[in-house]
């Protein structure tokens, strides 16, 4: 009698196929092999090297006859303005110091102003008004060997930086 209980629950007798063991064993192998998938997915990642390429921090911005003295020449793609004074030259970021938008160069009012917020600059990056809490960045401008002013966005100077040419 009890063989015959014990028959009637074991699965191995199924008519149908597929048992429930067989089905368990199939969903954890299922799971073990997704596991097993993702974990070499991963592993492969890390032995790649992750590399960040960023684009170039030095720009060139023509040669110094291109700027006549007292004028400021914006540079729209990469940020910069090149301004000539009688003492030399040296470059401002167009990034405006409130909120980071981007300033124009206003002619007619001879002064930088950020569109968005109303922030005034003079030619110098010395705030003239708006809530810009400090004035704009000065970037380092150099000589390249031939002849060509080169500006590098990354490297901020002091205000009192003047290339001399």
């Amino acid at each position: 009698m009890k063989n015959e209980v014990l028959a009637k629950f074991d699965d191995r007798n199924d008519p149908h196929g597929i048992t429930r063991r067989r089905f368990f064993m199939g969903i954890g192998a299922g799971a073990l092999g997704a596991t097993a998938s993702g974990g070499t997915v991963v592993f492969m990642q890390y032995l790649e090297p992750n590399v960040l390429f960023e684009p170039p921090t030095k720009h060139v911005v023509g040669v110094p006859e291109d700027y006549p003295i007292t004028s400021v020449v914006s540079h729209p793609s990469i940020r910069v303005y090149v301004v000539r004074t009688p003492r030399g030259f040296f470059a401002l970021s167009a990034i405006c110091t409130h909120l980071g938008c981007i300033t124009r160069w206003n002619e007619q009012a001879g002064q930088i102003q950020c569109p968005c917020h109303g922030s005034r600059f003079d030619s110098s990056g010395r705030v003239l008004a708006g809530p810009a809490p400090r004035p704009l960045d000065h970037l380092l401008i150099s000589l390249a060997d031939d002849g060509r002013l080169v500006v590098d966005v990354a490297v901020v100077v002091d205000p009192e930086y003047v290339l001399r040419v």
